[in-house]
């Protein structure tokens, strides 16, 4: 999930604004934890199935 649509419980503000305490520390955690973390599993599971179909048929034709 992405920090832009998030809002606060702390301040019911958006957490990307970053008004209160807890809004910047969420965001910070947010921006840490890499590009793959907004990524529901199905997701990730259908991203590896493509690049092992993709192998196999780099690895068919040659």
């Amino acid at each position: 999930m992405t920090y832009d649509r998030l809002v606060c419980a702390n301040c019911a503000a958006p957490v990307n604004q970053g008004r209160c305490p807890v809004c910047r520390a969420n965001r910070e955690r947010l921006q840490q934890e890499g590009p793959f973390a907004g990524l529901n599993p199905m997701a990730l599971i259908a991203l590896l199935v493509v690049l092992v179909a993709a192998l196999a048929l780099v690895a068919q034709t040659t």
